[in-house]
């Protein structure tokens, strides 16, 4: 998402020279240096200075048409407990993702079981589209697949979308010029 705006930003300034670090891990900008970070609008601190600069995002859950046909499709959250399903494990914490799914003002938390775990979104995908189970996946990851028929998206009712990732930084730094035009360059215009 940020790439080509990045690409475009350093073939058009370049004495400005920008280190990028990508972890999932929720780092602390300010004790470790950072001038800016990049987080999902529900995981922003509240004394920094946020921007959008990405679209509204959506969890999906998705299966191959393979699995569908042999298992069926899920019709409620509460049917995921008969379901193979794909799980995340996050590298910072080691624990598994519990589905986030809401519909209207319910909100639920489905704690999904399967065969397959992994800390690679990648490869969550991939095995979704290898019929191993159901996989709950950011929709642009699979937009593709969904569209070429390789997935079939389920339970989309459940799915609602959400505000999408934030450039953040303290309030209290006084950001260079370099800095606010990287800044003026990464806002996001719908």
């Amino acid at each position: 998402m940020l790439w080509p705006v990045l690409t475009d930003f350093l073939k058009q300034y370049q004495d400005i020279h920008i280190e990028l670090s990508l972890d999932s891990r929720f780092s602390d900008i300010v004790a470790e240096r950072f001038d800016a970070g990049v987080r999902l609008g529900e995981a922003l601190e509240q004394d920094m200075v946020a921007m959008r600069v990405g679209p509204d995002m959506r969890l999906v859950v998705v299966a191959s048409p393979d699995y569908i046909a042999e298992h069926g499709a899920p019709k409620r959250p509460r049917d995921l407990a008969q379901h193979r399903c794909i799980n995340l494990r996050f590298n910072r914490t080691g624990g598994l993702y519990a589905w986030e799914l809401a519909k209207g003002s319910r909100e639920v938390n489905v704690r999904v079981d399967g065969q397959f775990v992994c800390d690679d979104i990648d490869l969550i995908r991939r095995a979704a589209c290898d019929g191993l189970g159901l996989a709950f996946v950011m929709e642009n990851s699979v937009r593709q697949d969904i569209d070429e028929g390789r997935l079939v998206s389920v339970l989309a009712d459940w799915c609602p979308r959400f505000p999408g990732y934030y450039l953040y930084y303290p309030s209290r730094r006084q950001p260079s010029a370099a800095f606010k035009l990287l800044v003026e360059a990464l806002q996001y215009r719908d």
